[in-house]
């Protein structure tokens, strides 16, 4: 990079359509940590540039091509979703990139026998964590002895309600049903009548809006639902689900991001002094936690050169990453392994929505996790 050039990072995140929270709000935990260091490394301007990833396979795949149009492109924190990372990942390691994603959590995307390649690293907890939580939370907390289970199809949903169902079952629970919606669909009546035939205690979907919007709502109707407990995932912690679907989802649950301590609390005094207002999501911290990590590597590994040239190895960012070990982060201490995970499933609870979240008011209050006792 000449003397004086920008230092170009990008983003690729979901900032249009029904789930622009989740990647609006990781985009503001990324420009808190630019300003957080003025704009600038090493003696050059930090330049941001974004695509959006949508949630999506497709959306992935688009933003990834318009993303590597961007030249001396350095790194790129995203995308928000596992879907939109299954196309992502094979573009960037093939191109020698760095990809950190602070909210994509699809257990397979760390796996090197499914979709890990080189480059791929990601700040957010891996979903073997969340949906043994959310297993744990409706057996052993609930005493529910009986769960359905929904997903739509893609990584994200499929993943996490197998992990879920698995762990239940290992605790002595049992599944009536794992089921399926299409992404797009409104009407999931007939689907939630079968699974109402079997009365279960627990109805888990970890499902993004608007689909499980639909779900919450239409369930309040269903006479075989009418004692279940409804429990989804950190894709509907977002400050509009509540909101917009109504008072059926009071008493529901939400499994998610959990932080806390004087860090948190200072990352969220500087947002509320740039935007005015709190977070939309859940994964703003592990945003910011992504974007320093990398702003911390470039300054390990580059050469600066007596003109004020830039000359950033991408080879050398990867190792540095891959070997970062009890970095404190504000989502907590990050230690990465060989396949990318550099999180630890300790950043999560269990949340119960009231009335408060029906009338706007975010985020919920945690309830459980390991340290928190049960209400």
């Amino acid at each position: 990079i000449a003397p004086g050039e920008p230092i170009p990072l990008g983003y690729m995140l979901v900032t249009s359509g029904e789930n622009a929270n989740l990647g609006l709000d990781a985009l503001g935990g990324i420009e808190i940590a630019l300003a957080d260091r003025d704009h600038s490394l090493l003696g050059h301007p930090l330049e941001l540039v974004g695509a959006d990833s949508r949630c999506s396979s497709e959306g992935g795949e688009a933003a990834v091509q318009e993303i590597l149009q961007t030249e001396n492109l350095v790194g790129i924190i995203g995308p928000s979703c596992s879907s939109a990372a299954i196309e992502a990942i094979p573009v960037i390691s093939e191109a020698g990139l760095i990809m950190i994603s602070p909210s994509t959590t699809g257990p397979s995307l760390t796996n090197p026998d499914r979709y890990w390649q080189p480059g791929f690293f990601r700040t957010a907890h891996n979903d073997q964590y969340q949906g043994s939580l959310a297993a744990e939370f409706a057996r052993i907390e609930l005493g529910a002895k009986s769960a359905a289970t929904i997903h739509d199809g893609s990584l994200y949903t499929d993943e996490l309600q197998k992990v879920f169902g698995d762990i239940f079952e290992q605790l002595g629970g049992v599944i009536t049903a794992r089921t399926a919606i299409v992404e797009g669909e409104t009407d999931m009546r007939a689907l939630l009548e079968f699974i109402g035939e079997s009365q279960p205690d627990v109805l888990y979907f970890p499902i993004f809006e608007p689909e499980g919007n639909h779900i919450a709502k239409q369930a309040a109707d269903i006479p075989g639902l009418q004692n279940t407990i409804l429990i989804g995932a950190d894709g509907l912690l977002t400050a509009t689900f509540a909101p917009q679907t109504g008072l059926s989802v009071v008493g529901m649950y939400l499994s998610g991001p959990y932080l806390e301590g004087p860090t948190y609390d200072n990352f969220l005094n500087k947002w509320e002094e740039r935007f005015d207002d709190s977070p939309p999501s859940s994964f703003h911290a592990f945003a910011y936690d992504a974007t320093d990590i990398l702003l911390n590597v470039i300054q390990n590994t580059a050469q600066l050169l007596p003109d004020g040239t830039l000359i950033i190895g991408r080879q050398a960012l990867r190792d540095a990453v891959a070997n970062i070990n009890s970095y404190e982060g504000i989502s907590g201490s990050i230690t990465c392994n060989q396949w990318g995970d550099c999180a630890t499933g300790e950043a999560l609870a269990m949340y119960r929505l009231i009335d408060e979240q029906v009338r706007g008011e975010f985020p919920p209050e945690a309830v459980w996790n390991k340290t928190i006792d049960s209400e």
